[in-house]
């Protein structure tokens, strides 16, 4: 069984441990440094990518995160996550894990109240999968390894870069853990 941990800072953490489990795997939290060993793949969850970035500086976690994910640890960040995952930022300046070959656009597709869900095609999916967009990012720039697997209006929404998943939407907040599966069989060596 998969022990796939989730970032516990700040954002949607009990909607992941909940869809995790669902599907079988050894889900937990992740407060601490120590944390990042004991695991075998690792979810970024959204929420905001400024103040989870900060606290991962305060507490230790920056540099455990940014080791892990280079050496090859599979990682899946959502919303937030994506930023934090993102080689760049089109505007501010935040800690970053980096190692994704992007660079993203924050609350690209507006304020909170422009919020929507859209069925995207996604690449591996046999079906549509229901996206929850919520102040939601896109990716401006798309480094050559970066595969492009769902866009909304031309603009990436969902990559993968070798050990390393991201999406602008929260799969967490559905009950389709397809995305999540994607995860697990990364883990698993698909």
């Amino acid at each position: 069984m998969s022990r796939v941990g989730v970032l516990a800072l700040q954002g949607d953490v009990r909607e992941h441990l909940r869809i995790l489990e669902s599907l079988g795997a050894d889900a937990v939290e992740v407060k601490h440094p120590e944390q990042v060993e004991d695991i075998d793949g690792l979810i970024i969850p959204g929420g905001e990518s400024t103040t989870i970035g900060k606290m991962a500086v305060r507490f230790g976690l920056l540099e455990p995160l940014r080791s892990a994910v280079r050496g090859g640890m599979p990682v899946y960040g959502t919303c937030a996550g994506m930023i934090l995952l993102a080689d760049a930022v089109t505007e501010g300046d935040q800690p970053l894990v980096g190692s994704l070959d992007v660079v993203v656009r924050r609350n690209a597709f507006g304020r909170q109240n422009e919020s929507f869900e859209a069925d995207l095609d996604v690449e591996g999916l046999d079906e549509f999968f229901r996206a929850v967009f919520i102040r939601a990012p896109w990716i401006e720039k798309v480094g050559s390894e970066v595969d492009v697997l769902a866009t909304v209006e031309d603009h990436p929404v969902m990559v993968r870069q070798r050990n390393i998943l991201a999406t602008s939407f929260h799969p967490e907040l559905t009950r389709d853990g397809r995305i999540h599966q994607m995860l697990l069989d990364m883990i698993g060596g698909k």
